[in-house]
């Protein structure tokens, strides 16, 4: 006797979603065939001890890409777990290293009589060496792995992060905190790392979310320094400082290297584990069928940011991060003077005033300057929660451009003798809007390069945001002396220019996957795919549906 099966055959897409298909009745005598395999094929037993045809396990044509297999396995255990390990990459490697330096300098003016040009250059010289390393971390990323470059810098850090505490004159700790602002500037190949392994829907919000941890960060650095610095000295704070990073070079035996990265390498069957292990670790299946390895290519050249399709991106990145770091380090720098002041139109006669004092005039920091650091710290997390809430709404181009004319608005309101109040709303709305911002731009880097120049992307991104941080002490410290206005005018329109640039962008990333491969290959990957991938089919015509 015939029989008649209702069947929903369901077939895997690149977005990670499911649709049943259009044949949803299915008729046959004493068998049943869904794409090609029988249902009276021999059984075979699964890991979990399910019994399914053996031709099942393995379909005859499916294929699929890593992106597919990230999108299917989801969000789950694997991703929190990163989630923490990553966040803490971001708080010690990071914040803690550059929240110190607020602490460090005025400390070691008073203590050893530095002259204020050598008292900057403390802070300039690690910034140096994060300028300087920051396309190196990522070339190290894109050859060699994304853990490998990110467990380099981390012990790198962590080495030199301590030999700071026993430096016995000005020239070696000007020397070691420059080699460690050398093994910071691979901090931002983490988040390389931690978005190659995030489904679509997830990604924004993570990445933003990581700011959260820098705010952690730069709280516990400040706590620390008031129960160290009474006590012990700054020697002791250096040390302690550096300490979280040895957790977290523990913890990186833990981290899987990309399998974006293993793919795009050649090293297929590394791929796979790494896949079936957040799979295992999520609860979620492994989509059936073969991985599709991509063409082996040159990884991490800079000739391919500058390809007729990333050209411009890489230009306009590259003006973005700049004007990013020199706004947001310039409102931290011009924070303190504003607030010292009362008002931006106390500037200029406090100037005069400060001009008859001597030079080695020094203040240690009180503990009212350390309740002023935490609520400027504290201030930035208004502006995760803005951007975290807009990103996906109208998208990573608008979200920056945001950012921008906001920071260059309020730049532009202080221009108003308002008082300690209104000022301190407007530098806060700045700084937050600022730094949500950033968070955007580190949303929006790593999802519009492919993987075979992801890192080096990010890495030459960073970069450029050094140079900002390098130049802004001279605007926001020695041109205030001239003229607060063309100051805060330099910061306004360097912003606006900045907006402009945002809007510019070539690519949108909102909605979109990370990319394997470069433009050209990855269209002709999808052509090649389309007639048998799990998640492309063809009607009669031959178009994809």
């Amino acid at each position: 006797n015939p029989c008649f099966c209702i069947l929903r055959v369901v077939k895997f897409r690149r977005t990670g979603e499911s649709s049943r298909s259009d044949e949803d009745v299915i008729s046959g005598e004493h068998e049943i065939q869904i794409e090609g395999v029988r249902t009276e094929l021999e059984p075979i037993e699964l890991e979990d001890g399910a019994a399914v045809p053996k031709e099942f396990a393995n379909p005859t044509d499916d294929t699929f890409m890593v992106e597919d297999a990230v999108e299917a396995i989801g969000f789950g255990k694997f991703q929190w777990k990163l989630s923490v390990i990553t966040g803490l990459a971001w708080a010690s490697n990071y914040a803690m290293e550059m929240m110190i330096l607020s602490i460090l300098a005025p400390q070691l003016h008073c203590e050893w009589r530095l002259p204020s040009w050598q008292v900057a250059l403390l802070t300039s010289v690690v910034f140096v060496g994060m300028m300087s390393s920051s396309t190196l971390w990522g070339n190290i990323s894109d050859q060699y792995g994304r853990k490998t470059g990110l467990k380099i810098s981390v012990l790198w850090t962590l080495y030199y992060g301590i030999l700071s505490g026993f430096a016995p004159v000005y020239s070696w700790i000007l020397v070691l905190r420059g080699l460690v602002g050398f093994g910071i500037g691979g901090v931002p190949q983490s988040v390389t790392l931690y978005a190659e392994f995030l489904p679509m829907k997830a990604r924004a919000k993570c990445i933003l979310l990581i700011e959260v941890f820098w705010a952690i960060g730069t709280v516990f650095e400040v706590l620390l320094a008031v129960l160290v610095m009474p006590t012990l000295g700054w020697r002791w704070l250096l040390i302690l400082s550096a300490l979280p990073l040895l957790l977290f070079a523990v913890l990186c035996f833990w981290l899987p290297e990309s399998a974006r990265y293993d793919v795009l390498s050649g090293n297929q069957e590394k791929a796979i584990a790494t896949l079936k292990r957040i799979a295992t670790e999520n609860g979620a299946p492994m989509p059936l069928g073969k991985l599709i390895i991509s063409r082996q290519e040159d990884r991490g050249k800079m000739r391919d940011l500058f390809t007729p399709h990333f050209r411009w991106t890489t230009l306009l990145l590259w003006f973005i991060w700049f004007s990013n770091a020199f706004s947001y380090y310039g409102l931290v720098l011009l924070t303190t003077e504003f607030f010292q002041a009362g008002d931006v139109c106390s500037i200029s006669s406090r100037r005069k005033e400060v001009k008859a004092k001597c030079s080695l005039t020094c203040e240690y920091l009180t503990e009212e300057d350390y309740t002023d650091l935490l609520w400027t710290t504290l201030s930035e997390f208004p502006g995760v929660l803005v951007t975290l809430w807009i990103i996906d709404r109208i998208g990573r181009k608008k979200t920056m451009a945001l950012s921008f004319l906001v920071f260059s608005f309020c730049s532009l309101l202080l221009f108003l003798c308002v008082g300690r109040n209104v000022l301190t709303v407007l530098l806060f709305i700045a700084r937050a809007f600022i730094s949500g911002g950033f968070q955007a731009a580190y949303v929006y880097t790593p999802e519009v390069y492919p993987t075979a120049t992801r890192a080096l992307g990010l890495g030459t991104c960073s970069g450029m945001a050094r140079v900002g941080a390098l130049i802004t002490p001279f605007i926001a410290q020695v041109m205030l002396e001239s003229s607060v206005y063309l100051t805060l005018v330099v910061y306004s329109g360097c912003c606006l220019l900045a907006a402009v640039a945002s809007c510019f962008l070539p690519i949108e990333t909102k909605g979109r996957g990370l990319q394997e491969s470069s433009h050209r290959e990855w269209g002709q990957e999808m052509v090649g795919r389309g007639s048998h991938s799990p998640g492309v089919t063809r009607s009669n015509s031959g178009s994809q549906e």
